[in-house]
């Protein structure tokens, strides 16, 4: 049984945990509806930008002259994961089910033959595929100092990305982020950003806007040489934004959890600290009693 000293001490040492628990949610609170704002804000822009560079695509015969982020290099041997999750930890599984996500697209894609390849962004997704996968990275980018994503940010990782792409390093690029959608639920996703599929028509519907001439002014390489780096820039700004929002959204959740579990705790451990010190006053008191007596 643990004595009267060892328990005051569990004691100030989980009420010491949860003073920083509870600091730790404060901040993330005060964090998240910026960062919130900045996700939602970013959608839009994201969404139109990937519905129109997808409709242009379904609206041109991809051949061999064709912009090489849509025709591809011929060859689908290769695939790079981009990981995109956050730098530090506390944020229950919000890392790890990216890392999850992205593992699972890896295994997938192993099994059909394909040779897979990783690109890191952040630092909470490189020790697990570091262990898993210690030859399939390629590169990282640090997001360590970066206390609100910018889209310099973005465009440095999207040029560095392209450039392999270019260089002949993989055939196809997936993206691995977790979206917000709440406080309380973060959902994981992997999306394909280098080439660009084209759109799909709906069910029952026919693809005559795909089969209708289009006019480009000044022409259709100049527009899509601007378009679509533009386009895989501004997937993975969004992709940024996301996991901040998500990373605090998570990061709130699981601090009130601790905090609330630490108080249980306490209390726990402050009846039991109760109990044995009334034993000890009570043994105390016998032997105090019992020595009268046998004066």
């Amino acid at each position: 049984m643990a004595s009267l000293k060892t328990l005051k001490l569990r004691i100030g040492s989980v009420k010491s945990t949860q003073k920083i628990t509870k600091a730790l949610n404060m901040v993330a609170a005060s964090k998240l509806r910026r960062a919130q704002q900045n996700a939602q804000a970013g959608r839009p822009y994201s969404t139109r930008m990937a519905e129109v560079v997808s409709s242009l695509t379904s609206r041109i015969n991809v051949g061999p002259q064709s912009h090489k982020l849509i025709a591809g290099t011929g060859k689908d041997e290769t695939h790079l994961i981009v990981l995109a999750t956050g730098d530090r930890g506390l944020a229950g599984a919000f890392n790890t089910n990216i890392v999850r996500a992205a593992r699972k697209k890896a295994e997938q894609l192993e099994a059909d033959g394909k040779k897979v390849l990783f690109y890191i962004v952040g630092r909470k997704g490189r020790p697990v595929i570091q262990r898993v996968y210690p030859k399939g990275i390629i590169g990282q980018h640090d997001t360590m100092a970066m206390k609100t994503p910018g889209y310099a940010d973005a465009q440095a990782i999207a040029d560095d990305i392209i450039d392999r792409f270019e260089s002949g390093q993989f055939d196809v690029a997936h993206l691995a982020y977790s979206e917000f959608k709440s406080v309380l639920a973060q959902e994981p996703q992997v999306d394909q950003i280098i080439p660009v599929a084209p759109a799909e028509p709906a069910a029952g519907e026919k693809s005559a806007v795909a089969d209708a001439a289009v006019e480009y002014e000044p022409d259709e390489e100049e527009i899509l040489a601007a378009l679509l780096p533009k386009n895989i820039t501004v997937q993975i700004y969004r992709a940024l934004l996301e996991n901040q929002a998500g990373f605090y959204g998570s990061q709130m959740t699981a601090m009130d959890n601790a905090t609330r579990n630490a108080g249980d705790m306490i209390n726990k451990l402050s009846i039991k600290y109760n109990r044995q010190r009334q034993a000890a006053i009570t043994t105390e008191l016998v032997e105090i009693i019992s020595g009268a007596e046998a004066l």
